[in-house]
């Protein structure tokens, strides 16, 4: 129980990190919620203008999931070593979304999401990854894309275990945190699925599109 705990907390404070705000502060000196949709994922920092800076905020945002939960993983040995990166990769999510620093104000947690679940199940990961590419291109609608792609990973974890034979050392903990997480991210897209249904959702590539991280 300590050892969960401790994961659940450092997962809390790296997936806290707000480096979209952090990055385009530094150097623009300018704050990223005062621009596009307001959100400091990667997708609107690269709308604000900066590509380089949406790049590295995107690679950020990915390593501080995955390395929160293999540091959970780390801390534990055997089959608590998936209850607690399956914890860890919860709370990194849920640290983005809710961050500490901008008073619960965070990103939308696809990108740490990716990062998490490429460290605990890396092959639904990269499912996941693709079915987000294709659909991107297609509809050029990140936040269709983002929340298809979440709501696809229990079912690519599902389809590995149950038609090729992976095993992930899946338990209760493990399954609870690939719909968690998925989860959580359709709920921070409400906006974006009231406006997909009014057709007033912005195009990515647009001068007004829409932030999925």
């Amino acid at each position: 129980m300590t050892v969960d705990f401790i994961a659940a907390a450092i997962a809390y404070l790296l997936g806290s990190i707000p480096f979209g705000y952090l990055l385009v502060r530094l150097f623009r000196k300018e704050d990223i919620r005062d621009s596009g949709s307001g959100n400091i994922g990667a997708t609107n920092v690269l709308r604000s203008g900066s590509r380089w800076l949406g790049i590295l905020t995107l690679i950020l945002d990915i390593g501080k999931g995955f390395l929160a939960v293999e540091i959970a993983r780390h801390l534990a040995s055997g089959h608590q070593a998936v209850v607690a990166g399956s914890i860890a990769a919860v709370f990194a999510v849920i640290g983005h979304v809710f961050t500490i620093w901008l008073h619960g104000k965070g990103g939308k947690g696809v990108a740490t999401a990716l990062g998490v679940f490429l460290a605990l199940a890396t092959l639904p990961a990269l499912s996941s990854l693709l079915v987000f590419i294709l659909l991107t291109f297609a509809t050029r609608y990140v936040s269709l894309a983002s929340m298809i792609a979440a709501a696809s990973f229990p079912l690519w974890v599902w389809a590995g275990e149950h038609f090729f034979g992976i095993d992930y050392g899946s338990g209760a903990i493990f399954m609870a945190s690939t719909i968690l997480v998925p989860a959580v991210i359709l709920i921070k897209h409400r906006k974006n699925i009231e406006r997909l249904l009014h057709g007033t959702e912005y195009r990515f590539g647009s001068k007004e599109s829409s932030a999925a991280s």
